[in-house]
């Protein structure tokens, strides 16, 4: 299995607990009258819609390099995480309007043990959901399930907060519930903010290999006198190098050359993530 259909495939299984815990979570919310499970149900159901953007975005960037983009499709895995950002602002809005219905009128919250229940398996999914992600995400190198199980982690301690606003409603605190949906809306609006952030830094080629540590690699081959103008760009784990380095104006065009080779490939040897370098090679005087 290619890495693409390995990739489809978690954001398959995550896209279906995602729904299925945001349907449960919205239906019993609204069941009960609580801004927080409801406000907790949208959060869920916008990392269903990560994924789903997820498996759109994966599909075009596994599409190879072609005349009109010989760097390939790989950023398009990133400009799709940028609508995730802007829809979970989207959700944010219902949010925030739910809660503002409520202070309005008369808030009662019926609660009970299955709101219990159904927090503390959301919480239980999530986790899950998370660590699998995260884990799946490093080892096939994807920058989508990465950022996106950061975004399910907060779940987790969303959901922790959910749980807490229920207790303090039974020891007769009836707006917890109201200022806790406030609060998971922050925390969408933050996670949103987050994830535009990351996905911006790729889109604008924000260095990605730290240029101290490729000079270090270049300057242990025999015949580099000096590497200088390093730079880097790409996504998590496709990386280009633009790098010039200085040899002795003597050497001959083919000399040169075999030093430019070696340089290429020390440095995807120790950076894995590099997929193509670019040598300038200028006269040392």
């Amino acid at each position: 299995m290619d890495r693409v259909s390995k990739i489809r495939k978690v954001l398959l299984l995550t896209l279906f607990l995602n729904l299925l815990v945001s349907g449960v979570k919205i239906f019993y919310g609204y069941f009960i009258n609580s801004v927080a499970i409801i406000s907790d149900g949208f959060h869920s159901l916008f990392d269903g819609v990560s994924n789903f953007l997820g498996l759109l975005g994966i599909y075009l960037s596994s599409h190879p390099p072609d005349e009109r983009h010989p760097y390939g499709h790989r950023k398009y895995e990133t400009f799709f995480t940028t609508f995730v950002g802007f829809l979970m602002f989207l959700s944010c809005v219902e949010i925030f309007k739910k809660a503002y219905e409520s202070v309005k009128s008369s808030h009662i919250v019926d609660v009970n043990e299955a709101s219990f229940a159904i927090m503390i398996c959301s919480i239980i999914v999530n986790y899950f959901v998370a660590k699998y992600e995260s884990s799946k995400g490093k080892e096939l190198g994807s920058e989508y399930l990465i950022a996106d199980s950061q975004h399910t982690k907060s779940d987790v301690y969303i959901s922790i907060g959910v749980i807490a606003s229920l207790v303090l409603i039974e020891l007769g605190i009836s707006y917890a519930d109201v200022i806790t949906g406030i609060v998971v809306g922050i925390f969408v609006a933050r996670a949103g903010i987050m994830i535009i952030k990351e996905a911006a830094d790729s889109l604008t080629d924000k260095t990605k290999i730290d240029k101290q540590s490729i000079k270090a690699v270049v300057n242990q081959i025999e015949g580099v006198r000096d590497c200088h103008d390093v730079r880097t760009r790409g996504t998590i784990n496709h990386v280009f190098v633009d790098l010039h380095i200085s040899v002795d104006s003597t050497l001959s065009i083919q000399e040169a050359h075999e030093i430019s080779h070696e340089v290429e490939s020390l440095i995807k040897r120790k950076f894995p993530e590099v997929v193509d370098v670019l040598t300038h090679i200028e006269p040392h005087n």
